[in-house]
């Protein structure tokens, strides 16, 4: 129907029609409810629905992470985070993770014991904070990807000693061990802590804890 004198600002639509308007002075209505047998509504309840609202709030999750990730800070703590994509290797990410902390053991070998410990806590600090920020991008708990936790780890159980070859292979070995089946503290720790905390501190303690089987067996063999 044609409504005289009438202009969208003005008058409204009647419920259950879409304004047609072909100009100022004239408004056509046509009339919606034979096309959903259950009235006008129904757009409105198809608007509210919860799987639409559910994909609208995913849609903004996937936009706010892929934000994150695309700053400057976001790329370099994932980069870390995964120490420069070993982590993403599709399998054993872990395992991969330890072989990538053998190129910074040998390159700490030879350093002094206090640039040693002063080291070791300023890279343990950036794992946490890292691995925090890792986390909190890919929106899982202790996420696969990330494997500086276990650089952290296998530089405690390998820096504070002068390891050869054979002790980086045994050290290898048993902080694997370690870290898989995580017997006290490791297990307390990364069941008690959440975060950055949780994911990286675990693997210290493995790390710790493999250090003490290096010592003893130097102190076993005598040398």
């Amino acid at each position: 129907r044609i409504l005289q004198g009438g202009s969208p600002n003005k008058r409204p639509c009647p419920p259950g029609s879409i304004f047609l308007g072909l100009g100022p002075q004239h408004a056509i209505m046509r009339d919606v409810t034979p096309f959903f047998p259950e009235g006008a509504d129904v757009i409105g309840k198809r608007r509210n629905s919860p799987n639409l609202k559910q994909k609208r709030i995913s849609a903004i999750l996937t936009k706010r992470t892929r934000s994150k990730k695309n700053d400057i800070v976001g790329k370099a703590a994932f980069v870390l985070a995964t120490w420069f994509g070993i982590g993403l290797i599709p399998f054993a990410s872990g395992t991969f993770g330890t072989m990538g902390a053998v190129p910074l053991v040998l390159a700490l070998r030879h350093w002094p014991l206090a640039f040693k410990i002063t080291f070791f806590l300023f890279f343990v600090a950036l794992a946490v904070l890292v691995s925090g920020r890792a986390e909190s991008l890919l929106e899982t708990n202790d996420p696969s990807q990330v494997v500086i936790d276990e650089v952290a780890g296998f530089l405690a159980a390998t820096i504070f000693i002068q390891v050869s070859w054979q002790d980086i292979g045994i050290a290898f070995f048993v902080f694997r061990f370690f870290d898989i089946l995580k017997p006290f503290p490791a297990g307390f720790l990364d069941r008690r802590l959440h975060g950055g905390l949780g994911i990286v501190l675990d693997d210290v303690a493995a790390g710790f804890q493999t250090l003490l089987v290096l010592i003893l067996i130097h102190a076993f063999l005598g040398n």
